[in-house]
């Protein structure tokens, strides 16, 4: 039974499949934001930044890896996350009302 938990976290495994297990993790990591005053913060999004900052994708590793990299997220790379989503977004309605625009002019 111990060798078995030892193999456990010594696995490699993409890190989506981590994603239960470092839960406890991420709620930390939460709550560190929202103490330093991001109160809108979630899990869904500190993970999606792991994925696109941190890991750039489903890198393979072992739990305490992703626990470390978690631990080690800091306010500047979230924000860093938050800004280019927010662009994202906004670069993405404007080609959509722009298009829309085209369409009602074409239609005239």
């Amino acid at each position: 039974m111990e060798e078995e938990m030892q193999e456990e976290r010594l696995a490699v495994r993409p890190v989506h499949e981590w994603k239960s297990d470092v839960r406890p993790v991420i709620v930390s990591k939460v709550e560190e934001f929202q103490m330093l005053g991001y109160p809108s913060v979630s899990e869904e999004e500190i993970w999606r930044c792991m994925e696109k900052k941190v890991w750039r994708g489903q890198p393979e590793k072992r739990i305490y890896e992703v626990v470390q990299d978690l631990f080690h997220l800091d306010s500047g790379t979230y924000m860093s996350f938050l800004a280019h989503e927010t662009y994202k977004d906004t670069d993405l309605m404007t080609q959509i009302q722009s298009l829309q625009q085209e369409a009602q002019d074409w239609s005239l």
